[in-house]
């Protein structure tokens, strides 16, 4: 890495100083900590000086002591490499990085740069696997990789984060490799960091998403069925199971769906649940998921529900006043990203959606930056991980272009607070304290190695119980059967 990210990090640092100096919101640029220690330490020239130094030389006799560690900041960087090179599934960091990354530059939908930096966008999708079989190609010989074709950064979702957090050896930099103390990430939900800590207790990754969830409701539906469309009065019709399948009866008689699909409320079962999928090294049906089958089948059986695979055509249908849904169960990016707000005619470009807590709190998804061991980078690493996750102002500015529920439970709060903000898709509701509330309820002591398999086995073979296609125990041991394709190390 050459002087010109050096220069960008400090500008970024006398950026923040300046709006905080004028009474912005904008905390201390998330760099390296000897960055913004000599913008506050010096004037404009000297930072200017410090930017030469950084090219130039490692120390410099004359210079004030904050100078020096900027300089010695610029050094290590000069030893890195041309290329960052980073791997996901789809495009949401991407954005995220091209849209709020200080001095990123784009060249074209696959590559970009930071200073003098290449940066190589690698998305290969999740379909089939893909994605983890990919990184289970190429992160366990990074190391031995040509300089270019080093993994700098990948992300992981939370239904397989552990698999890679707990690889051995190891594919994740932790956070002390990477030069990142605990007080750096102090203003983070605790479970975005459980659900990447290893073994050992060491953090392997970092999120700028805290994904606590809850039930999305159209609110004319409310209205007309229930006598309400307000969260606090709706919520008390679904507070619990029972109060939900309480709903679902008058719902059906007034021509309307509780739900689109059993799919919907899986994740709510599953994510509290009273123990992992996997014991050792053996797969366990926890009561909780045998109460989602239980639950959804009568739901199915009155009609009620339906069976229709989630992000189908058929699913989707409830995005629209004539598909007759009355809720969706999720987080704050469905509602922003996938319920077609900017499609006419829809509920969320109508503004009326509402969102209450649901029968049980829960989340769902969540996007997590990890380091790669073997990187070339890890001075740019470093300052990304920790600008997209802990920079306050870059946090904000998510929220306000992309309406992402963010890891900072102090801006969540302060945004909670601001009674001027609103959802235009929910109605003009602030959702910030309801989710913030949640992120803390969420409990991630229950996640396994093999979630994300289990989990999508195991809906894929109640659907044909559902349909009345076989009986319980069939789809029990069609269940078993793919789990033991995916996974051949485990057993019943």
């Amino acid at each position: 890495m050459k002087k010109k990210i050096v220069s960008i990090m400090l500008t970024a640092a006398m950026t923040a100083t300046l709006l905080a100096g004028c009474g912005g919101a904008a905390a201390p640029a998330a760099t390296d900590s000897a960055a913004p220690a000599a913008e506050e330490a010096a004037p404009a020239d000297d930072a200017a000086a410090a930017d030469t130094a950084a090219a130039d030389t490692a120390a410099d006799a004359a210079a004030p002591a904050d100078d020096a560690a900027a300089a010695d900041t610029a050094a290590a960087a000069g030893d890195e490499g041309s290329v960052l090179n980073v791997q996901c599934w789809n495009e949401e960091f991407k954005s995220r990085v091209t849209d709020h990354y200080p001095g990123y530059e784009k060249v074209d939908d696959t590559t970009g740069k930071i200073g003098d930096v290449t940066v190589k966008w690698i998305i290969t999708p999740t379909d089939d696997n893909a994605y983890q079989n990919h990184l289970d190609e190429i992160l366990p010989t990074n190391e031995s990789a040509a300089a270019d074709d080093k993994v700098d950064i990948f992300l992981v979702e939370a239904d397989y984060a552990l698999k890679y957090v707990n690889a051995d050896p190891a594919v994740a930099m932790s956070m002390d490799d990477l030069g990142i103390a605990a007080g750096d990430i102090a203003d983070q939900y605790k479970y975005t960091q459980d659900i990447v800590t290893d073994s050992n207790g060491a953090i392997r990754g970092l999120s700028w998403q805290a994904c606590s969830a809850g039930l999305i409701y159209n609110r004319d539906i409310a209205k007309e069925v229930l006598g309400t469309e307000e969260p606090d009065e709706v919520q008390e019709k679904v507070k619990d199971w029972a109060a939900f399948t309480a709903t679902a009866e008058e719902l059906k008689k007034a021509g309307y769906f509780v739900e689109s699909t059993v799919n919907d409320s899986y994740r709510v079962y599953s994510n509290n649940v009273s123990a992992p999928w996997v014991d050792g090294t053996t797969v366990k049906v926890d009561p909780n998921i045998e109460k989602w089958v239980e639950d959804s089948k009568a739901l199915v059986d009155a009609k009620e529900t339906n069976t229709y695979e989630l992000w189908s055509d058929d699913w989707n249908k409830g995005f629209y006043p004539e598909g007759k849904v009355f809720a969706y169960f999720g987080p704050a990016w469905l509602i922003n990203f996938c319920m077609a707000a900017d499609t006419e005619g829809s509920v969320a470009n109508a503004g009326r959606w509402g969102l209450c807590v649901g029968p049980q709190s829960f989340y769902w998804g969540g996007t997590w930056i990890c380091g790669a061991v073997g990187t070339d980078n890890p001075t740019l690493v470093k300052d990304i991980m920790l600008t997209m996750t802990t920079d306050k102002a870059v946090l904000k500015e998510i929220v306000e272009k992309d309406s992402d529920c963010v890891n900072s439970p102090s801006l969540l709060a302060e945004l909670a607070a601001d009674t001027s903000f609103g959802s235009k898709i929910l109605g003009g509701q602030n959702p910030y304290k309801q989710l913030a509330d949640g992120a803390e309820k969420v409990d991630m002591s229950k996640v396994s190695d093999y979630d994300q398999g289990c989990n999508e086995s195991f809906q894929a073979a109640m659907k044909d119980y559902f349909e009345g296609k076989v009986d319980y125990d069939k789809a029990i041991a069609n269940f078993q059967t793919s789990v033991k394709e995916k996974y051949p190390e485990l057993s019943f």
